[in-house]
């Protein structure tokens, strides 16, 4: 995790996040609703790697989200697993209408894992909740999913914007309350460290009498 310049002159964090998930579940247009509130219906499958920066307001902190949208076909899964390097959030998306696009979460899981921190903060995303009556996939088996492997759940429509937003700032809210929680740790340890150290008594020995060495030594106990 990073921040974006001095601390001390700007409170701008950079968090980069990655969208994963097979080809056509629909990660494009969660990023375009997301980051410009559009939807493309004849979107094309990307090619390569695209990213978004977005900016969120966290306690009074201002979180530049960067947002990398990975193509989610096999054939180019070589040239974007670099980019997973650095991610400190992941948004594993399924199309609820597809199958076979739920069953390839694990080695999504497996590959995010490989690329990048285990404890990269990940959000299982169910996708296209609009095609209701083409659903193959219960929103149940979803969430016992997500427990399994200890990922945040949530089902959202890019086409009719639910849950977009929410998906995002949940993953970008956990990410900074764990870099809080280190900070904070940090500091209390840093005050404890000094604490220690000011509890401790200066004692003189005694040391040669004559002008050379009228200093003495100290130690500190």
């Amino acid at each position: 995790m990073a921040y974006d310049g001095d601390e001390e002159q700007s409170q701008d964090y950079l968090f980069k996040i990655v969208l994963i998930g097979d080809s056509s579940v629909g990660k494009s247009n969660l990023l375009a609703r997301f980051a410009r509130n559009e939807f493309y219906p004849n979107s094309k499958s990307t090619i390569g790697v695209e990213f978004q920066t977005q900016k969120l307001v966290i306690d009074g902190k201002e979180i530049k989200a960067q947002i990398w949208d990975t193509a989610g076909q096999e054939r180019f899964r070589a040239v974007t697993s670099a980019y997973y390097r650095g991610a400190v959030g992941a948004l594993l998306v399924y199309d609820i209408s597809r199958r076979q696009t739920f069953d390839s979460v694990g080695r999504w899981l497996n590959e995010l894992h490989t690329h990048s921190d285990m404890n990269v903060v990940t959000i299982l995303v169910g996708n296209k909740t609009d095609l209701k009556h083409a659903r193959e996939v219960s929103t149940v088996e979803g969430q016992a999913l997500a427990e399994a492997q200890g990922l945040f759940f949530m089902e959202t429509s890019a086409l009719d914007s639910s849950n977009v937003a929410a998906a995002f700032q949940t993953v970008v809210k956990e990410i900074y309350s764990i870099l809080s929680r280190k900070v904070f740790q940090s500091q209390e340890q840093k005050k404890s460290e000094l604490q220690s150290l000011s509890n401790g008594k200066a004692v003189v020995l005694q040391g040669e009498t004559n002008e050379t060495n009228s200093g003495g030594r100290w130690c500190c106990s």
